[in-house]
């Protein structure tokens, strides 16, 4: 039987500098106001709109070019 000799290093300081980290940058977030959620929101939905354009091309391609290519 094979033995690990994987140790990790996870240490009570590590655990709590790590905290102090991400509380810092949570004091530095700030609420959206409305006009930039809105401005966020339609850029992702523009984003999400383009990626999934883009899926339906190459499957229309994928699916009816080898018909088109036979005839």
């Amino acid at each position: 039987m094979v033995e690990s000799t994987f140790e990790p290093n996870i240490t009570i300081e590590s655990v709590g500098q790590t905290i102090r980290a991400h509380l810092r940058v949570l004091k530095l977030t700030k609420k959206p106001s409305r006009e930039e959620f809105l401005t966020i929101a339609k850029v992702a939905g523009i984003g999400i709109l383009v990626v999934g354009a883009i899926g339906f091309i190459v499957y229309v391609l994928l699916t009816m070019l080898p018909q088109w290519v036979a005839q």
